[in-house]
């Protein structure tokens, strides 16, 4: 059985090629070549509905299956993947002034990250080609979900990292059995790697910006915050942006939506970038050309959003381009802040990647870039326990700390009567 792709179009070319003439991208660009998934949309329409997803007990991305590019019958990882809360935050709002506002907590995914929706993709598509090894290059969250996922399948696969990523990130992959290659140098230096390494072996390639399956995976992400919302679509969307692929794929997610006519209008999208790793922001400000200008020093408390040259920026410029929405710039002093006043307003514990898209919603509160009417989701793309350190130094920033006390009540009073 087939899936409903009608073919791979060139983002730099406009050719198309048939899915099986092309391993990832366009062969005339090499690795910044990268493609888009054209659908059949009339297809979908008599394979899915807003009213056959009603009826479907399936709480996962796989409630999704006719719009993703997999075989009907093609077998998924039994893991829990998506389908993740999309919480109100009456409170968070209030403080900003701000009518209507729902976290979407990814830290709820099995590997506690977004990056699931795509990994679950690579593992069904290596699958599909028989792959030996998958492989990929990240700053944490993708490798591990990646060996979350092959983990639950019994895949081998081979990861690369750079050599300072978070522990418990790195720990994550140890444990789920990964083989890790812990790289001397930075993401880009481990992404360049990783990209001749699955050349030199044969190993299928997960690589956000190269491999085109994973902003299907990614834009699953929309479908549910649509679906979850009644179909009733919100007027933005705050995601922090690092590579561009997240926000390259609730874009893609969101046009399939308009296309189907199941939402009415098209949601701002708005990437929040940090300071020190604001490639993407720049070149929107200034109005420069992503495919010439060259990589940045990227230096940010958000690892996970750490990119000097961001793999997925064709796709990332787009999606806020065409959707009227913006890039927003915060500092690693207002992410770290973001951390406790995110968990404090509406209970969702955010790593600093996560976090900054709520920094960015009071930056642009600040900057007058929202109005108190409009529907917000802000998303959370991973969980705090995904690096403890940065939440520490965010409580710090907040003025919380722990108290000592003997196990002696009258040492408890003693300390109560001090705050």
């Amino acid at each position: 059985m087939m899936n409903h792709v009608l073919h791979l179009k060139s983002l730099l070319s406009g050719r198309t090629f048939r899915p099986d003439e092309i391993d990832y991208v366009d062969p005339e660009f090499g690795p910044d070549g990268i493609v888009d998934v054209v659908y059949d949309y009339d297809a979908i329409k008599r394979a899915i509905s807003r009213e056959s997803l009603r009826d479907n007990r399936d709480a996962s991305i796989w409630r999704y299956k006719p719009l993703l590019p997999v075989r009907p019958d093609a077998p998924v990882p039994p893991l829990q993947i998506g389908w993740t809360p999309l919480y109100p935050a009456p409170r968070l709002g209030a403080l900003l002034g701000l009518r209507q506002v729902w976290v979407k907590d990814d830290g709820r995914n099995p590997t506690a990250s977004f990056k699931d929706r795509a990994s679950a993709i690579a593992v069904v598509k290596a699958q599909e080609r028989g792959a030996e090894i998958i492989t990929t290059a990240s700053t944490g969250n993708a490798a591990a979900a990646l060996s979350g996922i092959c983990a639950s399948v019994g895949q081998a696969n081979v990861i690369f990292v750079p050599e300072k990523a978070p522990p418990a990130k790195v720990a994550q992959l140890l444990a789920y059995g990964a083989t890790v290659m812990l790289v001397r140098g930075t993401y880009d230096d481990a992404f360049e790697l990783c990209l001749q390494a699955s050349d030199a072996y044969g190993w299928y390639n997960r690589n956000t910006g190269f491999n085109p399956y994973m902003s299907e995976g990614k834009k699953t992400a929309t479908l549910e915050i649509c679906e979850q919302l009644g179909w009733q679509a919100p007027d933005r969307i705050f995601v922090s942006v690092g590579d561009g692929c997240i926000i390259g794929g609730l874009h893609k997610g969101l046009k399939d939506l308009m296309a189907l006519g199941w939402i009415e209008r098209m949601p701002k999208l708005m990437g929040v970038q940090a300071a020190g790793s604001n490639y993407l922001a720049e070149a929107w400000e200034r109005g420069e050309d992503v495919l010439t200008k060259p990589p940045i020093d990227a230096q940010t408390v958000a690892d996970s959003i750490s990119a000097g040259l961001p793999r997925d920026r064709l796709k990332a410029m787009a999606a806020v381009k065409e959707t009227g929405g913006a890039y927003v710039t915060v500092s690693d002093d207002e992410i770290l802040t973001a951390i406790p006043a995110l968990a404090r307003g509406c209970g969702v514990f955010a790593e600093p990647a996560g976090a900054t898209a709520y920094a960015g919603l009071v930056k642009a509160v600040e900057q007058g870039l929202v109005s108190a009417d409009e529907r917000i989701v802000v998303l959370n793309t991973g969980s705090g326990l995904k690096d403890v350190a940065g939440a520490m130094k965010g409580v710090e920033r907040a003025g919380t700390q722990a108290y000592r006390v003997d196990a002696d009540l009258e040492d408890l009073k003693r300390v109560m009567a001090t705050i």
